[in-house]
């Protein structure tokens, strides 16, 4: 019982001082025990410090946002951002999981409508980045099967892969023109704005992106989903009947979009 109070005890206080370190005011919005101590000049020291190593963090994961609205901007929304997540575990290589979906709740982003998506993809360059290690199906592999044993074969996606059909936004190119810091925006052609598809994945030592069509999306859905290629085909080709099945398949198996271990085949009813 007395260990069980102590946890309690504990848990109370790391959640006030968490509070502490949030609050608009850490004297007088926090319970007088913890009041006590957020009044020492030394607290704010450190909940600066804190809040700095966040906003940095948060900067530098999202740097593609960050050149579209700039620095100022971002530190700003940023600030507003950490005090709503602090980071769930010291390292800050991957803080911010939430960060896309608070921008598109944020008033001053709603005339950037491709922000969040920008934001997203950001992460899922991340995410990419900090997977697991995982040997990619080779092209090879599948070539040596017949037709029929490709209909009941099923690949589940990548570890590090990350996919998405954005409807009538360009993101996919905001992104990658904006993710690149020597890119020449005054040479380069405008971007048409047309819907985008995107896959970012890590198949070896390095996170690469390539821009994907929407049947190709609809494809790695039916694949995460456990469904076998021919299943996955079907609802590629629902998405777009004009669909070129052999081109989507060597275009996902080059950027190592499929996992090698986890490649199997579904058992005939």
């Amino acid at each position: 019982m007395t260990s069980q109070l102590a946890t309690s005890a504990l848990r109370e206080f790391q959640d006030g001082f968490a509070q502490a370190l949030l609050a608009a005011d850490p004297v007088a919005e926090v319970k007088p025990d913890i009041a006590a101590l957020t009044a020492q000049p030394g607290f704010s020291v450190y909940r600066n410090t804190v809040m700095k190593g966040c906003v940095d963090a948060l900067q530098a994961n999202y740097p593609a946002v960050e050149r579209l609205v700039g620095e100022q901007w971002l530190r700003a929304a940023a600030s507003i951002y950490v005090r709503t997540e602090l980071p769930a575990h010291p390292t800050l290589l991957d803080y911010g999981a939430g960060f896309a979906e608070f921008l598109h709740a944020f008033a001053p982003a709603a005339e950037l409508p491709y922000l969040t998506g920008v934001a997203q993809l950001d992460r899922w360059w991340t995410e990419a980045h900090t997977a697991r290690d995982e040997s990619p199906v080779e092209p090879a592999a599948i070539a040596q099967r017949s037709l029929q044993e490709l209909e009941w074969l099923v690949l589940r996606p990548h570890a590090a892969a990350h996919w998405k059909w954005f409807d009538g936004l360009p993101i996919f190119m905001i992104w990658q023109r904006n993710r690149d810091t020597t890119f020449d925006h005054d040479a380069a052609p405008e971007i048409e704005w047309h819907g985008q598809g995107a896959l970012i994945t890590r198949p070896h030592a390095a996170v690469q992106a390539i821009e994907i069509d929407a049947a190709a999306c609809a494809f790695l859905d039916a694949c995460a989903a456990g469904e076998t290629l021919a299943e996955a085909a079907a609802a590629a080709l629902q998405t777009s009947a004009a669909v070129d099945l052999s081109s989507l398949m060597a275009t996902l198996l080059n950027a190592g979009a499929f996992a090698a271990d986890a490649m199997t085949e579904e058992v005939r009813r």
